[in-house]
């Protein structure tokens, strides 16, 4: 089988026609939509057998000439798709047909939204934290309840896609009762089939938090009053808690209050993190203080005793990116990016549910972001983290670092020169003894060789090198986020009860 969509009005400038950096090179957009069969691909070594899921990434694959300065996260979300089962894969990529997305196709290929440097130029309503942008869909995507969720991190429509086809079938049915829509990174509990989420609008109460559950019904929906605009990226989900975040990132009120979006970094005030019961109301979130940081992505939370244990990726050094800036905008960008400068590594944070207490220690001091567990352990005590390696001075993955975060172990696989990875997935295998029996996931890009692949790793042995390799059709663009769809939540949360069980046995 051999498919590819021709009839997309593509008009974003070639990458020899552009200066922009984030339109050339490893982020050239991609100008076709594919299905292709493995029998249509090179694969190097032996597919697993007991490999059954889909590994999906998200991208900012801009498809039209940008009105004003583009920004890497301006682009249109596009999904890539490696579908393994018995042996065999198949790969497609497609746009997620947004009503932006739509809407600028029947614009004749004019981009009718500015990017999230120049919010001030919008002349329509749009959405996001700003509502300003073009709803892009391309930051996350999380599978719940046997559909795809697509969505940009300031918060957009629920957008709803088939695991198996990536065919765009419409918002999510309860995105009518959010009206702020959702931000990224939802959290899917594989235990009960229950998807948390939030967002952050400018105006009061400045967040929302909701619970949907198994059967796709949004059961619970609450305003959590903040002191302000913020501007929060992730959050985090036990078994019984969700942690909320109010970081000192966030617009200059006064400025907020004219219409200027100018970020800033506030050293004087702490982080602050919100625990608050799965179905709790804003009465019940429980705050507390730490040092003052930005955290743009979480590992993991769990609970141990009387502690809610949350890991992520702090940012040391706090950069915002440049809204409204003039000067020197694509360094400030690249600046903003660099996860040297602002020295991201993997850190732990503590809070005491009965004397409120707050602990904070590193777990490593190596730069690296993009955290990940497995999904069958996310809220729930773990092991193994899967961390990207990143490129100084650039925002393009090199390698994948696994911690054991409880003997302190670490192990890691780079992915060569000139070769640039994605969010990696754990995909545990049928049967799995352990947190790690079972595979890391992802797709390279190899600059040299002008192609990309996806690599299939052991991980519990990832220093090894992939054990198979599959060649994709065309070189893609750098992404963004990425997850693993199970072959049993294909078509919705039936977690098979012998993993379920499994990881209550590990968990103990």
């Amino acid at each position: 089988m051999f498919e590819m969509a021709d009839a997309l009005i593509i008009t974003v400038p070639k990458e020899d026609d552009t200066d922009n950096p984030y339109l050339r090179g490893p982020f050239r957009p991609q100008r076709n939509e594919f299905a292709v069969s493995g029998d249509e691909m090179t694969v190097i070594g032996a597919i697993p057998t007991d490999l059954d899921g889909v590994y999906i990434r998200n991208t900012h694959n801009q498809a039209q000439a940008p009105l004003g300065i583009y920004h890497p996260f301006d682009g249109d979300g596009m999904l890539h798709a490696m579908r393994f089962r018995d042996g065999t894969c198949e790969y497609r990529n497609k746009f997620v047909r947004t009503t932006g997305f739509l809407a600028e196709q029947g614009a004749g290929g004019r981009s009718l939204w500015p990017g999230l440097l120049q919010p001030g130029q919008y002349q329509r309503r749009g959405w996001g934290a700003m509502g300003s942008m073009k709803d892009n869909a391309g930051t996350d995507v999380i599978a719940h309840a046997g559909a795809l969720i697509a969505s940009m991190s300031q918060g957009s429509e629920p957008w709803s896609l088939s695991p198996a086809t990536l065919e765009t079938t419409g918002v999510k049915q309860w995105g009518c009762l959010v009206p702020d829509g959702v931000s990224s990174h939802y959290k899917v509990d594989a235990a009960t089939g229950e998807m948390i989420f939030f967002n952050y609008p400018e105006k009061a109460p400045f967040m929302n938090y909701g619970v949907v559950n198994k059967a796709d019904n949004l059961v619970h929906y609450v305003p959590i009053e903040l002191p302000g605009a913020r501007w929060p990226h992730d959050l985090g989900m036990t078994e019984h808690y969700s942690v909320l975040h109010d970081l000192p990132l966030f617009f200059n009120p006064e400025g907020l209050r004219q219409g200027v979006r100018r970020i800033e970094f506030h050293p004087e005030l702490p982080a602050r993190f919100g625990v608050i019961p799965r179905y709790g109301t804003d009465a019940d979130v429980r705050w507390f203080e730490a040092e003052p940081c930005f955290v743009m992505h979480l590992g993991n939370c769990f609970e141990d005793g009387d502690w809610v244990v949350q890991d992520g990726c702090i940012w040391d050094h706090p950069v915002h990116p440049p809204v409204g800036a003039a000067d020197d905008v694509i360094a400030r960008i690249a600046r903003q990016l660099d996860k040297h400068t602002t020295h991201t590594h993997l850190h732990r944070w503590m809070f005491n549910m009965a004397t409120g207490e707050v602990r904070e220690l590193d777990l490593d001091d190596e730069v690296t972001e993009f955290p990940i567990v497995s999904n069958d352990f996310v809220g729930r005590s773990y092991r193994y983290s899967y961390n990207s390696l990143f490129m100084p001075g650039h925002w393009l993955m090199t390698g994948v670092k696994k911690y054991d975060v409880r003997t302190g172990e670490m192990t890691r696989y780079e992915y060569g020169e000139q070769r640039y990875g994605s969010e990696v997935c754990v995909a545990l295998r049928e049967g799995f003894a352990s947190e790690d029996d079972g595979y890391v996931i992802t797709f390279v890009t190899d600059m040299a060789q002008d192609r990309s692949e996806c690599l299939v790793l052991d991980a519990r042995d990832i220093a090894a090198g992939p054990i198979c390799t599959i060649v994709l059709p065309e070189r893609i663009s750098a992404g963004t986020h990425a997850c693993w769809v199970e072959g049993d939540r294909m078509e919705g949360e039936h977690r098979s009860p012998q993993a379920l069980a499994k990881v209550a046995e590990l968990t103990r």
